[in-house]
């Protein structure tokens, strides 16, 4: 569906106590939270959600980071909901981001970014289901 993606307030931003800050953002931008929830992703987990990024150079920081303490996962919606978030956290490093988007704002580095999103409409729908069943995104219809 063109109208939900996918984000996580990565392990840095929760650490750093800006969760709340970060979905202040989220709400002032105009999208609707379908389902949030706060958890440790399990490496298993990790490994899992970025497979797509295998064999790649930062695949093992990645996955390190990405389990090494608590995010918050959110279903997201909003019209063209993939192409409003992107806009809305700013490019993957920080430095280049545009100025007012959540990675400016937020992140260190490339590396410790705060926030993920999804980039395109079918991976959005994959990652929402990697995270929430149907029922967890029906009772927020």
């Amino acid at each position: 569906m063109e109208n939900q993606t996918f984000a996580i307030i990565k392990p840095d931003a929760v650490k750093n106590k800006d969760t709340g800050l970060i979905l202040d953002r989220i709400l002032k931008a105009g999208f609707h939270i379908l389902a949030g929830k706060l958890l440790h992703i399990s490496l298993q987990q990790a490994e899992g959600f970025y497979d797509i990024h295998k064999g790649k150079p930062f695949y093992d920081e990645l996955i390190e980071f990405m389990s090494s303490g608590q995010c918050m996962v959110l279903a997201l919606e909003k019209e063209n909901a993939v192409e409003e978030w992107r806009n809305t956290i700013g490019a993957t490093n920080p430095a280049e981001a545009a100025e007012g988007t959540i990675r400016k704002d937020f992140a260190t580095n490339v590396g410790l970014n705060a926030v993920h999103g999804s980039d395109s409409n079918e991976n959005a729908q994959k990652e929402i289901a990697f995270f929430f069943s149907d029922s967890e995104l029906r009772g927020n219809q």
